[in-house]
């Protein structure tokens, strides 16, 4: 870094100083729309629409999220949501029929019996994609996939999984690479809470495999979506074990005047009191950092729209030196 006597002694021998990096900023919003078929739900089509049309009412005013990372988007009007929004650049998750190689080798696999409860949905093939998507504001470099091979209950008839997109954000000299998934669910699965919490874990370390293998090394990192966490520390400290990416409402958490937090919640642990979270990781060139956090489609400025709020974080991203 120039001081300014080094600064004056650059331009008294004509060589151009070095700038400071200048940060950028990066609104990422994790939303599951509830957009499940009928007879499963009634209505959805009609809300997904909706959705659309708030997005694009908040980019009227530039206020969208920069990215949108959305679960549970299984039903054709995902495409309405898609058209009204406005976002140019699109990415999608596992579909129905993709099926991917076990990341547990033949001496570790777990001992976990992937056909037990077929009246509740296990065993009957897959009835719905991933329901993922990733929708962005700027350009999408590429998209890797995977759908979990471990699942309980109903949550077996959609192909859940993780989807990993890289994003060219300019002013930045790498892609960061944004992940989004959706892990299996408790008492909605239909199925004993230690089998659906079993599959959860299961699926928890496929996640972390995957992001091992198909992350780019030392690339800057965002993690959302709807992780089915809520109320429990289990299946929370399952899935952070081992793996070093920081959970924004615990890092905001313990440093109450870094992050503008707009979201009320009660007790020490608000990582705990929703599904649905967002983590970070720094990367070698680029540092990433939560500066807001805030509640959308919650009744305030946006309505509720589904069984679930947004969650939306506006990070700092700072190239390194």
């Amino acid at each position: 870094m120039f001081g300014s006597a080094a600064l004056a002694l650059a331009l008294l021998a004509g060589v151009p100083a070095r700038a400071e990096p200048k940060p950028v900023t990066l609104s990422v919003m994790t939303y599951n729309v509830e957009g499940l078929p009928w007879p499963v739900r009634s209505g959805r089509g009609t809300a997904l629409k909706q959705i659309g049309h708030e997005l694009a009412a908040m980019r009227a005013k530039g206020a969208e999220p920069d990215v949108v990372l959305i679960q549970e988007g299984f039903r054709d009007e995902i495409w309405d949501l898609i058209d009204e929004s406005g976002y140019p650049y699109v990415a999608r998750g596992p579909r129905k029929g993709q099926r991917d190689p076990n990341y547990f080798a033949q001496g570790e696999r777990p001992d976990f019996r992937r056909v037990k409860y077929r009246r509740k949905g296990e065993g009957l093939g897959k009835w719905g994609s991933s329901g993922l998507w990733v929708l962005s504001n700027h350009p999408i470099a590429w998209v890797k996939s995977h759908a979990y091979r471990y699942c309980a209950g109903l949550d077996c008839l959609a192909n859940k999984g993780v989807m990993l997109v890289a994003i060219h954000v300019p002013g930045l000299p790498v892609p960061v690479e944004i992940a989004d998934t959706h892990l299996n669910s408790k008492g909605a699965s239909g199925v004993p809470r230690s089998r659906a919490t079993a599959a959860h874990h299961l699926q928890a370390d496929e996640l972390k495999r995957f992001m091992q293998a198909d992350r780019t090394p030392g690339a800057p990192l965002i993690v959302g979506g709807d992780f089915n966490v809520m109320h429990s520390a289990d299946r929370f400290d399952h899935v952070m074990n081992d793996y070093p990416f920081e959970v924004v409402s615990r890092w905001c958490h313990e440093r109450p005047k870094t992050c503008d937090t707009q979201i009320s919640y009660d007790g020490d642990a608000p990582w705990l009191d929703t599904q649905d979270l967002i983590g970070f990781l720094d990367g070698d060139a680029v540092k990433v950092t939560p500066t807001a956090v805030e509640a959308t489609f919650d009744g305030a400025s946006e309505p509720v729209l589904s069984d679930h709020d947004g969650y939306k974080v506006t990070f700092k991203l700072t190239p390194k030196g």
